[in-house]
């Protein structure tokens, strides 16, 4: 089911999002309308804020506009290390439309997760993968990209 998106400045988007206790039906049900919702509206990355629930859930998929679809799903996401070596990516946001902002991101980044199905989840992510990451995670922490807009 396709949900409606949260738009700034609505201060649910500010909230800092409670951690998920138990991967259930309601969960999974969530974690697949925000796939559904994340591709109908062309975005990369979407975070559960954003469609109204205070969880720590995000999912993103940061190849299937270039090529093969690689959906992944993080509950209660933690950045365990996060590289010196910056990047800066115009980034926008789906709560945001239209206000692309310039931020900084760490280059990599390494993550533990839940996944869909509720394990345990490690990785290493770099480029655009790891700045979506730290975009979701941001959403998580109610924080937006227009708290992090660097100078162009």
């Amino acid at each position: 089911m396709i949900r409606p998106i949260v738009m700034h400045p609505d201060d649910r988007l500010r909230q800092l999002c409670a951690p998920v206790l138990g991967v259930d039906d309601a969960v999974m049900g969530l974690v697949a309308d925000m796939f559904e919702t994340m591709y109908a509206a062309s975005g990369r990355g979407l975070a559960a804020p954003q469609v109204g629930v205070l969880s720590r859930v995000f999912v993103m998929d940061a190849t299937w506009k270039a090529g093969e679809p690689t959906p992944m799903a993080f509950i209660n996401p933690e950045i365990l290390w996060a590289s010196p070596e910056m990047q800066r990516n115009e980034e926008g946001c789906l709560s945001i439309p239209h206000t692309p902002v310039f931020v900084d991101r760490p280059e990599r980044v390494e993550v533990m997760w839940l996944d869909a199905g509720g394990a345990q989840q490690r990785g290493a992510f770099e480029g655009f993968e790891a700045a979506c990451i730290c975009h979701e995670t941001d959403h998580l922490d109610g924080v937006l990209i227009l708290d992090h807009e660097a100078a162009a």
